[in-house]
């Protein structure tokens, strides 16, 4: 089981950074990553996640800037579609349905 290094402590100030185990909390660290990173953070996560895991962290989560998703998506190739907090929100939708 591997402990994420020390200088990732600041993105992770909600929680006992000790306890974070890198393989069981793997997308919850990319997230942080990708909206919080620094350069070294940043290095960090190439050397240590394969573009595959990175890009899925970004695609499955609305929780992110729409400038730092914007970012990520321009500098992984992902289409704006295939990022979750990029399309479009359902409420409008739903105003149709039911308009109170």
């Amino acid at each position: 089981m591997r402990k994420l290094p020390k200088f990732l402590e600041k993105y992770f100030w909600d929680v006992e950074f000790e306890k974070i185990i890198l393989e069981k909390r793997m997308v919850y660290v990319l997230r942080r990553i990708l909206e919080y990173g620094d350069e070294e953070a940043v290095a960090w996560m190439w050397k240590n996640f394969r573009k595959s895991e990175i890009k899925n962290a970004l695609s499955n989560f609305r929780g992110y800037s729409q400038k730092s998703a914007n970012f990520w998506a321009l500098l992984l190739d992902l289409p704006r579609e295939e990022v979750l907090c990029l399309k479009s929100p359902s409420s409008k939708e739903q105003k149709k349905i039911w308009p109170y």
